[in-house]
């Protein structure tokens, strides 16, 4: 039964968050190969509660061709479920709402264009998510809804990857995603739905094959119990039990009944046992086989679903975020991801942060309409800043160059792939000329945030502090006016003439006016 959202009038929880009709819920937008859900939950006191679930069968990941290219029909039915999404998501902010993608889109080759279009169907950002952050994500949502001090393994089989996590208490020790999953499995080795021994044999060995490396990172010895996460796990622990096999636990020798079942029936048109959903039949094969190569390589005699899931941690997540901003003494969790790659490369922080200062100063000056000052768009330029050397440790030479690589392709624990693109894109502006940005001219928002951040550096180029006030930019008729303080400027003639040398820079690319001026 659905539920009724109820309105209520309340001041902006802080002034980076704008106003909602529904100040206290959040919502998680799971965008898996074979399903997509969305979850609206409230938490209290540390308490969560669920409001509202929908869940639709979209089967994205069936819809890769072998080029892997995402369909226009596969498109086509994601678009719909967002549209219906879009519609429970009414009188929702922006900072609400989290919607993520998991590995269909990490494979799509046209997967942006897809993006473009999702986006605005949905009205909400769309990020695509690394297999490890998808994993962190969902032991998160196990961990908070599921407590236990135990050593545990958690394992979540989707349409197109397996993500596996060792963890304790709160916190995941090790988590990995390998690329196999229900719908790839159940497309490659039952492309009819046609059930022999011959293909469960054969999809097994697939399935062991991508997942033995993980045999000594997931040992027997590390873990004393094991929880499965997701639509796979939950669809056959329903079988199990209807069919009184077992209490809904998952064990080697009822994996084995489920599969016995499927071979005499010979089709998933004509299997039919009790707990079966119509819409689970043509990826239950590749789900099974999965589930038995885990049990069998892992020793692990019952696997118990979970009660939490990815949707969950994402919620849970988004709530960190939220708090973050409301109350500017709480760490982002991605605040403290930048630090871990501060330290991991070697960066100078002292330097770094002098760019970070100096940048956010001048984005706050510029204020572009379109954008919050204090918003999402300020800690990208922030965490820009304070990584924008990382490449530094490859080599002095190009190292904005490297630094845009290695953010582009680092895991970086609460980051989206999307996100991390959009830093490796702010960094790799940060100095030179800007005909390599040409396909992000018309991102006002990103190019605002790359002239800040080049303006920082050159002002910080010698590694040392400045007077604060010595600088600043100003909006005149539709250009932005660099204001210097002339008796600084003529005592670093250097400087000088790195600003005049970006004002020749942000003129020959013709989009954007920089006029420079001195003044007393």
């Amino acid at each position: 039964m659905e539920k009724t959202l109820t309105a209520k009038t309340s001041k902006a929880p802080a002034t980076s968050l704008e106003q909602s009709r529904y100040p206290d819920l959040l919502a998680a937008i799971d965008m898996g190969s074979n399903s997509f859900r969305l979850e609206i939950g409230q938490l209290s006191k540390g308490r969560y509660k669920r409001i509202e679930y929908l869940k639709e069968t979209v089967r994205l990941g069936g819809g890769l061709d072998s080029h892997g290219m995402l369909t226009e029909e596969a498109t086509q039915r994601g678009l719909a479920c967002l549209a219906q999404f879009a519609q429970r998501l009414k009188g929702f902010a922006s900072w609400q709402v989290r919607a993520v993608a998991t590995q269909t889109l990490r494979e799509a080759r046209n997967r942006d264009a897809f993006l473009q279009r999702a986006d605005r169907v949905l009205g909400h950002r769309i990020e695509v998510i690394a297999g490890r952050e998808e994993a962190r994500l969902i032991y998160l949502g196990v961990s908070r809804l599921q407590p236990s001090e135990l050593p545990r393994l958690v394992i979540d089989i989707g349409g197109r990857s397996t993500e596996m996590i060792l963890g304790h208490g709160r916190t995941p020790i090790r988590k990995e995603s390998f690329g196999v999953g229900s719908v790839s499995l159940s497309m490659q080795h039952f492309p009819k739905g046609q059930y022999t021994a011959e293909n469960f044999r054969a999809a097994q060995i697939a399935a062991g094959a991508e997942l033995e490396e993980a045999l000594t990172l997931f040992e027997r010895s590390q873990w004393q119990e094991a929880l499965g996460s997701s639509g796979t796990v939950g669809a056959v622990s329903q079988i199990l039990a209807a069919n009184g096999i077992t209490d809904g636990s998952i064990t080697p020798e009822a994996l084995r009944w489920c599969m016995e079942r499927c071979i005499e029936a010979g089709s998933a048109e004509l299997l039919s046992l009790p707990g079966l959903k119509p819409e689970r039949k043509p990826v239950l094969a590749g789900g099974l086989c999965i589930l038995y190569t885990l049990a069998s390589h892992f020793d692990i005699e019952a696997l118990r679903p979970a009660k939490g899931a990815l949707r969950q941690g994402v919620i849970f997540d988004l709530d960190e975020r939220v708090e973050a901003a409301r109350n500017h003494r709480l760490l982002d969790p991605r605040d403290t991801s930048v630090r871990e790659l501060q330290q991991r490369f070697r960066v100078d922080t002292t330097q770094a942060q002098r760019v970070r200062q100096r940048a956010l100063s001048l984005w706050q000056e510029l204020a572009e309409p379109q954008a919050n000052p204090d918003g999402e768009h300020a800690r990208e330029l922030g965490w820009a800043s304070a990584l924008h050397e990382i490449g530094m440790m490859v080599s002095h030479h190009d190292h904005h160059r490297h630094s845009a690589y290695l953010l582009g392709h680092v895991d970086a624990s609460s980051f989206s792939q999307s996100q991390l693109r959009r830093l490796a894109t702010l960094v790799l502006g940060q100095r030179g000329e800007l005909i390599k940005l040409v396909e992000h001219l018309q991102d006002q928002a990103l190019m605002s945030q790359v002239l800040c951040l080049r303006l920082a550096i050159i002002l910080h180029h010698a590694r040392v502090d400045l007077p604060p006030r010595m600088v600043s930019l100003q909006r005149v008729r539709g250009k932005i006016k660099l204001v210097i303080n002339k008796r600084w400027a003529i005592e670093h003639p250097r400087t000088l003439h790195l600003l005049e040398e970006e004002v020749r820079r942000w003129g020959a690319q013709g989009r954007r006016q920089l006029d420079m001026s001195l003044v007393a």
